[in-house]
């Protein structure tokens, strides 16, 4: 996904055409406190709010799967930012702050394993969306003060490369700003 204050992704699969896996984010200057902010109704009962601690030591399988950053972020200090160590309560500490909210969608209609399918990709998600926002924390020192240009061929050629490592990707998505 790109780093803008609005994000989509849909993927589907070929191996299973009814699936469906949808990722909708925004991105506030808050510490995790904004109310709906994807504007929902009918499904905000539904809804289950995770908050993942980048500067959690939280780990599992997934995480494992996912990679593993092993920065301590109890001693992490950016040397162009100077922002960090995140020690416990940093959230309501630190300024600026942003909070990245995600709401994922998941329809995997197929009787006897959908459901196990649908928790087995939460878990997957959410140790990827951990992963990811540590990785971006502890490499602020090599992102930090890049144009929206520069950012953009970064990912290109994070993308090419990925391609070229995995082969023809086996999932079709869809992003947008």
């Amino acid at each position: 996904m790109k780093s803008m204050p609005i994000g989509f992704a849909f993927l589907q699969c070929p191996y299973f055409p009814r699936f469906q896996l949808t990722i909708e984010t925004v991105h506030r200057p808050d510490n995790g406190q904004s109310e709906n902010v994807h504007g929902r109704s009918e499904e905000l009962e539904a809804r289950e709010v995770e908050y993942i601690d980048i500067a959690s030591s939280e780990g599992n399988y997934w995480s494992y799967l996912v990679g593993n950053n092993n920065v301590d972020f109890s001693v992490f200090k950016s040397a162009r930012t100077g922002r960090g160590p995140l020690l416990e309560g940093w959230q309501d500490r630190c300024d600026p702050v942003m909070t990245a909210y995600k709401l994922v969608t998941i329809d995997a209609p197929y009787w006897g394993f959908g459901y196990r399918l649908e928790q087995a990709l939460i878990a997957g998600e959410k140790a990827l969306f951990l992963e990811s926002h540590r990785n971006c924390f502890s490499w602020i020192d090599e992102w930090y003060g890049m144009t929206v240009q520069q950012i953009r061929e970064l990912e290109q050629q994070s993308h090419s490369a990925l391609n070229e490592k995995l082969g023809k990707p086996m999932l079709t998505t869809s992003m947008g700003d």
